[in-house]
Parts: structure tokens; C-alpha cells; sequence
């Protein structure tokens, strides 16, 4: 079986983990995952990182900074992209935000850029959050315009482009915040977790509160003392005060000394996600539908995209021959059962196509080139029939 990811936890960093357990220590979030967090941080190139349960999380996690800065304001409005994973829509339907979905385009399936800005002119929204679809790299000069223009909060989803760089700066990094996830499947792994990066110190300390039941305690001594005065709490009962209403949204330490050893290996990951999508790029023959990458990028693909109308045919031929494979991520937003319920149906020109016609194939660090080959003459002599 030709898989879609490979474990990135080797017996090496198990046997690390084994040893480090051996000296007992507290499992539970603590000093290692502060560690992590630097650790992250430093290789992404922002001043502050928050380690949470999943990717998810931290886009809930983002989601909720937007609304606790904005309380008190009526009709709030978040765009998000049409292709996209389900938790970069539902937190903002669960906390009462209006989604505004925006189609994508045909060349790196991020945001149509007209449409947003159609979006930003009609509807006024306060944020927008970002999807790098499969590590594919956006137009991140026009996005950041278009948001300054419009005075749009900008959150990027980075989960599927961790290590992606626009123009030499690496996608997170643009952003009033960013998400990223360790999954399993994703470009580290520490069983189950996720980051939210952000420069605004601010809102890093929102972050860290909102992760941890809306209390004071993970905070600086200057910000605890302000919210305790401006509550008139004192510093024992602050124990128990909770500021905002928060999740239990943490990781372990076990998963972040994990991570502390994922991070040393996303360089050289990244490298060999991009020598694989340059040998997909050359070697497939679609006329259809082909990735137009972005120039001056560095695309650290989570996962190859093809869009042809024979999907079902080329997809069944694939796992007859034990290659996985899958839609292309969400499909369409608009047409998901927990939006329609919700809003009704919104099929939008080019994310129906993708629908309709998109899949992925894998790609990952320990994929070889006979691999990359096998799969690009199974999707070719289908495309050629």
C-alpha cells in the first residue's frame, strides 16, 4: 500500500521518550511544553507560540480571540474559504459568527482574489482565515493588501503548509495569528496537537487564557495584577476567577517533548515534500487542470491535488492498485449537511469543480521516486483513455 502519510515518530524518538519517562517526570502541561513552544516559535520566525490538543483546537482557539476582542459588537463576520477543512467553518457557526464563503481560485485553490475582495467590499467582514490548500502557496502580497485595504484581521490555517514560504518568508508568519497541527498525518507529528503563532503580545495572552478555562494563571505578573484589579480579586481567589470563558484546550508534556525532536527534522522533510511535487509537476500529463504555483516558493506539499473529470474512474484505479487516495480535502463548504442546515445550500463557479472533479495523492518524506512514477502512470494512461 502506497500511503497517503508515514509515521514521522521513529523507534529513536520512542526509545528518547522511554528513557525520559523513566526519570518520572510530571506528564501533564508544564515546563516541556513551554520548551515546545520556544522551540517552535524560534524556527517559525514569530515572537509567541501556544501548543494545544490539535490543529482544530487552535483554530477554534483563533476564532475566539476574534470574538472576545470584538464583544459587544453585533454581527460579527468571518471569510472563509470555500475549499477548506470542516473546523475552519464550524467554530465560527458555533460561536455565533456569520460565515461568508469565498470561492477559490484555479491556480493554487486559496481564495479567488475578486471574489474576496467582492466579499470585503459588500459585507464588511471583521476577519478572515486563510487555507494554504495542501501546502500550496497563495499570493500572500495581494491577501495582506486586500486585508490592510479593508481592515480584515488575517488568520492563516497553516496546518497543511507547515514550512511553505512566500517571497523567501514562511507561511504563519503574515498573519494576526496562525494555526498549525501535529496530527499524525501531518508534516510532524506528536500523536495529536496543534500551535497557534502570533507576534501581537496581547493576544498571545487571550490565547493562552482561552486555553486554559479563561483563568489568569498561565499569564504574565503584570497582566495578572491588571485583570485582579480591575476585578477586584485577590490573589487567592484569582486561583478560581475566570476572565473569559475559556476551554480546556491543552496538550501534555508527554506530546511536547515528542515535538521538541519533530522540529529538528522539518527542514530536510520539507526538501523532499518539494522535490516530490516537482517530480508530480513534470511527470503528470493533465490538460485539464494543473497547479500553477506561485513564483518565488517554496512548497512543502502536504499532498498532490489532480482535478480531472474522469475522478471516479482515476480514483478506482488507483486503489485497485493500493495507492491511497482522497477528495480533495472538504470538497465544497457550501454544500457540506452542517452548512446547508444551517444556511441552505451555496454552490460557488470554482470550488463546484473541485468538488465534482478534485482528489489527492500522496506525498510525504519517505516517498519514493519509483513511488512518485508508478502513481503518475496509473493517473496518466486513465487520463489518456
Amino acid at each position: 500500500m502506497i500511503t497517503l502519510v508515514k509515521d514521522t515518530i521513529d523507534n529513536k524518538d520512542i526509545d528518547n521518550l522511554i528513557d525520559w519517562l523513566k526519570t518520572y517526570p510530571r506528564l501533564t502541561k508544564g515546563p516541556v511544553t513551554l520548551q515546545l513552544e520556544e522551540k517552535w516559535s524560534k524556527w517559525l520566525g514569530r515572537k509567541y507560540s501556544v501548543f494545544c490538543n490539535s490543529g482544530s483546537s487552535a483554530n477554534l482557539l483563533m476564532m475566539s480571540v476574534v470574538k472576545e476582542r470584538l464583544t459587544g459588537k453585533s454581527n460579527l463576520r468571518v471569510v472563509v474559504p470555500s475549499v477548506a477543512w470542516a473546523t475552519d467553518l464550524a467554530p465560527v457557526i458555533q460561536l455565533g459568527i456569520i460565515p461568508e464563503l469565498c470561492d477559490c481560485n484555479m491556480d493554487d485553490l486559496s481564495v479567488d482574489l475578486e471574489h474576496l475582495e467582492d466579499i470585503f467590499m459588500r459585507r464588511m467582514p471583521d476577519a478572515f482565515i486563510l487555507v494554504s490548500v495542501l501546502g500550496l502557496v497563495p499570493n500572500m502580497d495581494k491577501i495582506v493588501e486586500l486585508c490592510d485595504k479593508y481592515n480584515v484581521m488575517l488568520l492563516e490555517d497553516t496546518c497543511e503548509s507547515m514550512g511553505c514560504e512566500y517571497k523567501g518568508k514562511k507561511l504563519g508568519t503574515f498573519g494576526d495569528m496562525s494555526s498549525f497541527s501535529t496530527f499524525f498525518g501531518h508534516h510532524i507529528s506528536t500523536i495529536e496537537g496543534g500551535f497557534v503563532s502570533t507576534d501581537d503580545k496581547e493576544i498571545y495572552e487571550l490565547l493562552l487564557s482561552l486555553r486554559s478555562h479563561g483563568w489568569d494563571r498561565d499569564l504574565s505578573e503584570g497582566t495578572q495584577i491588571k485583570l485582579q484589579n480591575e476585578w477586584e480579586v485577590d490573589s487567592f481567589d484569582s486561583m478560581y476567577t475566570f476572565y473569559y470563558p475559556g476551554y480546556n484546550l491543552r496538550s501534555t508534556d508527554l506530546q511536547a517533548f515528542i515535538g521538541l525532536s519533530q522540529i529538528d527534522k522539518l527542514d530536510d522533510w520539507g526538501k523532499k515534500r518539494e522535490s516530490n511535487f516537482k517530480m508530480y509537476q513534470k511527470l503528470i500529463k493533465n490538460d485539464y487542470w494543473k497547479v500553477n504555483p506561485q513564483d518565488d516558493s517554496f512548497i512543502s506539499n502536504f499532498a498532490y491535488p489532480v482535478i480531472h473529470p474522469n475522478r471516479d474512474k482515476i480514483v478506482k484505479v488507483l486503489q485497485e492498485n493500493n495507492v491511497e487516495v482522497r477528495p480533495m480535502i472538504c470538497g465544497s463548504m457550501g454544500t457540506q449537511p452542517f452548512y446547508v442546515k444551517k444556511y441552505g445550500r451555496l454552490e460557488l463557479p470554482n470550488v463546484s469543480v473541485v468538488d465534482k472533479y478534485g482528489f489527492y495523492v500522496p506525498n510525504n518524506p519517505k516517498l519514493t521516486t519509483d513511488e512518485i512514477s508508478f502513481i503518475c502512470n496509473l493517473i496518466n494512461e486513465e487520463i489518456n483513455k
